[in-house]
């Protein structure tokens, strides 16, 4: 992981000042940097001896970052790893084109493993992300989107970085077909659980651990599985007390909302749906190897599901 940093250090070098001063800025604020880990893991389990897996786990963390500056201008976010965003600290248009800089720089960084193969899998990935984000403005403030809606948005907007994360590494060990798709799964589940619990936290978590403003989602009238939970059954008051903030936003009705999923058995019900999607995380790396690799994604699947920030 310290290589990988060394590595994003010199792949954000910039002439323009604005540029390395905002890109650092939001790498250097933390994060879990779990997509570019999971790249370094899964190249070690499949039995990877070269270097080349921390280029591709930088990519990876700069196609992740460019979305959170993009995300926090179209949310309006001001606070991101118990920092100030990037776009409260720099401005939008600054927070936007350094996010298109890292997509752009993420690509040269692509093009330079001269793998189609790999090319294809982010390139791919980056399109479907997109695509989730819109997907998730689509539903913003709509109060009759179903689960499985609510999972494909996850599904494209978070999971699929994890997703192609690991396939990375599978690529890099020149695994099978069989085991580079098992390797895909992995991280396909595990970022669902992932943003499954980042949805429970942001209606149980403590805003000193997660580092940004408890009641988000609701604010921007997101209608994520612990609201959905709610409607379909709470009692028929809860349910037109959440359909009423999801289609106004805001936070004047977050206490009786909070109320509402607290009594509803709605924390519970998602973080068990996080922890099914974690399990078949697991199952999914049945065909590996033992090693120190794959030990720590499976201590990876763990901390998706009961991590608390």
């Amino acid at each position: 992981m310290k290589a990988l940093d060394a590595v994003i250090r010199d792949r954000l070098y910039s002439d323009v000042v604005l540029i390395r001063q905002v890109a650092e800025y939001i790498i250097g604020s933390g994060g879990k940097r779990l997509r570019p880990a999971m790249v370094l893991f899964t190249a070690g389990a499949a039995g990877y001896q070269g270097t080349y897996h921390r280029e591709l786990a930088a990519v990876v963390e700069f196609i992740h970052t460019a979305t959170l500056l993009h995300d926090d201008v179209v949310d309006e976010s001001e606070l991101r790893r118990g920092n100030k965003t990037a776009n409260a600290l720099f401005g939008n248009a600054a927070s936007v084109l350094v996010g298109d800089f890292l997509y752009s720089r993420a690509f040269q960084m692509m093009v330079g493993t001269d793998n189609m193969k790999v090319m294809r899998v982010l390139a791919d990935a980056t399109n479907v992300i997109a695509e989730g984000e819109v997907l998730q403005l689509l539903n913003c403030h709509n109060a009759d989107v179903e689960i499985e809606d609510y999972l494909r948005v996850i599904r494209y907007k978070t999971a699929k970085l994890f997703e192609a994360a690991a396939r990375l590494g599978g690529i890099l060990g020149g695994v099978g077909v069989e085991l580079e798709d098992s390797l895909a799964a992995f991280g396909m589940h595990i970022g669902t659980a992932f943003q499954l619990i980042d949805d429970v936290l942001d209606y149980s978590g403590e805003e000193a651990d997660t580092g940004k403003h408890i009641g988000d989602d609701l604010a921007e009238g997101k209608p994520t599985l612990p609201l959905i939970h709610v409607m379909q059954h709470g009692t028929p008051e809860q349910a037109a007390c959440v359909r009423k903030a999801i289609e106004t936003g805001g936070r004047d009705d977050f206490a009786v909302v909070l109320s509402a999923i607290r009594e509803s058995g709605a924390i519970e019900a998602t973080r068990k749906v996080a922890e099914e999607e974690a399990k078949l995380a697991l199952n999914a790396l049945n065909q590996l190897p033992s090693s120190i690799f794959k030990e720590s994604l499976i201590q990876l699947s763990s901390f998706a599901v009961a991590r608390k920030y």
